[in-house]
């Protein structure tokens, strides 16, 4: 609660608490690809959940790939990752040269 000053008809000061309330969201977190499903079943139902579950809630979830191979991607293997991300309708895809 935060106390704010307000002045008072017979000319005295008063404090007055005012509720702040959160109304925005964010997290980041790190999943184990060898247990990716699991972690991720487990944050929906304890985080994504919650907040699904409040009237007027706007709740969106993002994956976000990271990956990196010091020998380079094998040409089959950006093949078929791109293939498929496509198929999932990934918005964003992509292989860089470092």
């Amino acid at each position: 609660m935060t106390e704010i000053k307000k002045a008072s008809r017979e000319g005295g000061v008063g404090t007055q608490q005012i509720e702040r309330v959160s109304k925005r969201f964010y997290g980041t977190v790190h999943l184990n690809p060898m247990r990716m499903a699991s972690e991720a079943g487990t944050i929906g139902q304890e985080i994504v959940q919650h907040m699904q579950a409040l009237l007027g809630s706007d709740v969106e979830v993002t994956l976000e790939i990271t990956a990196k191979n010091p020998d380079g991607f094998p040409p089959n293997v950006i093949r078929t990752v791109t293939e498929n991300a496509r198929t999932l309708k990934f918005e964003n895809i992509g292989f860089e040269e470092e």
